[in-house]
């Protein structure tokens, strides 16, 4: 049986399994890989970590458009394969990665010039501004290494395979223990770095890490370097990726603008809150680890069965998909409130950073219910072909909502810096109820089914 008829035959509940697991595994490197950067930007200091925490999100605001196209060429391979189009899959595969390699190096230079500005919006000036840019000007010069292993793990998604990307990850995670404080402290003919070295160590991960995903996919068969060609920008099939990726790579973008917007308010707290805020959320994405699996197995599981008209499995798809993810939740709730402070403290000693940090997650576990039904609503959208609403969803949780919100809890009622979040909970849980009930109407209409 081929990878294509294993993934529209085989029952879903040791699919979901077999593809989420070894996801949320790698994503559990990946988010650890963070959180060894985070520690490390702790030896050298407070002000460190908070750049970190701002780079972030000037980093998430370009790779997020190589997370959003990604995820649109899985859709586009996956729904070719099931309807047995391969040749069309192996199009969208060769040109998929030469217009992410593209986007790498438009961004990379576009982030580079805009970066100072951004860091100084929020608040960032002299030393602090100097160690921000130190550490993202390292990350856009290898941008284009990021795009290009989004491109390649496209690809694997597409044909069911998660383990891959979890490989890479988990070695990146070992490779960036090691490396971190070789750069930052330099030995024999390396230079002591400091920050940078932080930024140096994840792009030389990157670079090795586009090797093996691309010795991973070039077994696949679906890519070849027989003629180049193949890889040359394709009106076409860019227009294509456009319709498919605008909408999911435009709501990574106001993802990006969301956390620009948060920590700008959390900023007026302080840098000690912005730090608390950083560690937090990284501490936060450890049980969001499941719910992120759980989205790359449903957008492979249902871009094939839908491909292949077999909507009755796309519905079990889903609906077991949220239960699991539900399932997963109530541990990761019970976990964060007994060791919750106990794991920010490992980051920084500072009293105040640790309530700050440990305040966040407080408020913060109790919307993992809703990430859990947008993360599964979203790619099932993606994998239907039914993208456009993901964007406005994006624009009014993560711009127009999340502006208003914080506006007025901080500098009109100028609450405490916990009530920020409870007014994100509500917010997101009015995402995620209006996102559920629009998926599900969807695919009646489409697949007529009920759901």
């Amino acid at each position: 049986m081929n990878k294509t008829q294993y993934l529209i035959e085989e029952p879903i509940p040791k699919l979901i399994k077999e593809l989420a697991i070894p996801a949320s595994t790698g994503m559990f490197f990946n988010t650890m890989y963070n959180v060894v950067d985070t520690f490390y930007a702790g030896l050298i200091s407070t002000e460190a970590i908070a750049a970190l925490s701002l780079s972030f999100m000037i980093y998430f605001l370009i790779t997020g458009f190589g997370y959003g196209f990604s995820s649109a060429i899985s859709a586009l391979i996956g729904n070719s394969f099931g309807k047995k189009k391969n040749h069309l899959a192996s199009i969208y595969a060769h040109k998929g990665i030469g217009f992410l390699v593209i986007l790498g190096v438009i961004f990379s230079i576009l982030g580079y010039f805009a970066s100072p500005m951004l860091f100084k919006l929020l608040g960032a000036t002299d030393a602090y501004l100097d160690i921000c840019l130190k550490y993202i000007n390292v990350i856009l010069f290898g941008t284009i290494f990021f795009m290009a292993n989004f491109a390649l793990n496209a690809i694997l998604v597409s044909k069911g395979d998660t383990k891959t990307y979890r490989n890479s990850l988990i070695f990146g995670f070992f490779a960036n223990l090691a490396l971190n404080p070789l750069f930052m402290y330099g030995f024999w003919i390396i230079p002591e770095m400091g920050i940078a070295g932080i930024a140096f160590a994840t792009v030389l991960v990157q670079f090795i890490n586009m090797f093996y995903m691309l010795y991973k996919v070039l077994q696949t068969k679906i890519i070849h370097f027989d003629r180049l060609e193949y890889y040359l920008p394709n009106l076409r099939v860019y227009k294509a990726f456009f319709k498919q990726g605008i909408p999911a790579s435009l709501n990574m973008l106001t993802m990006a603008f969301g956390s620009i917007i948060l920590t700008y308010y959390v900023t007026q707290y302080g840098y000690k809150a912005v730090a608390g805020y950083g560690i937090g959320f990284r501490v936060e994405q450890l049980m969001l680890l499941p719910a992120l699996g759980l989205s790359t197995a449903v957008l492979s599981l249902v871009s094939n069965n839908y491909g292949a008209k077999q909507f009755n499995r796309v519905k079990e798809i889903v609906m077991l998909s949220l239960k699991y993810g539900f399932m997963i939740s109530t541990f990761g709730i019970i976990f964060l409130y007994v060791f919750g402070k106990l794991i920010v403290a490992q980051f920084d000693d500072d009293v105040t950073v640790i309530e700050y940090g440990f305040n966040y997650l407080l408020v913060e576990v109790w919307i993992f219910y809703a990430y859990i039904i947008l993360f599964i609503c979203v790619s099932t959208l993606q994998a239907i072909k039914q993208p456009k609403m993901i964007f406005y969803i994006g624009i009014y949780r993560q711009l127009i909502a999340k502006a208003i919100v914080s506006y007025i809890i901080v500098s009109y009622f100028k609450l405490d810096y916990i009530y920020l979040f409870v007014g994100m909970l509500l917010m997101i849980y009015s995402a995620a109820i209006f996102a559920y009930f629009y998926t599900m109407y969807k695919l009646r209409v489409l697949c007529n089914i009920r759901v």
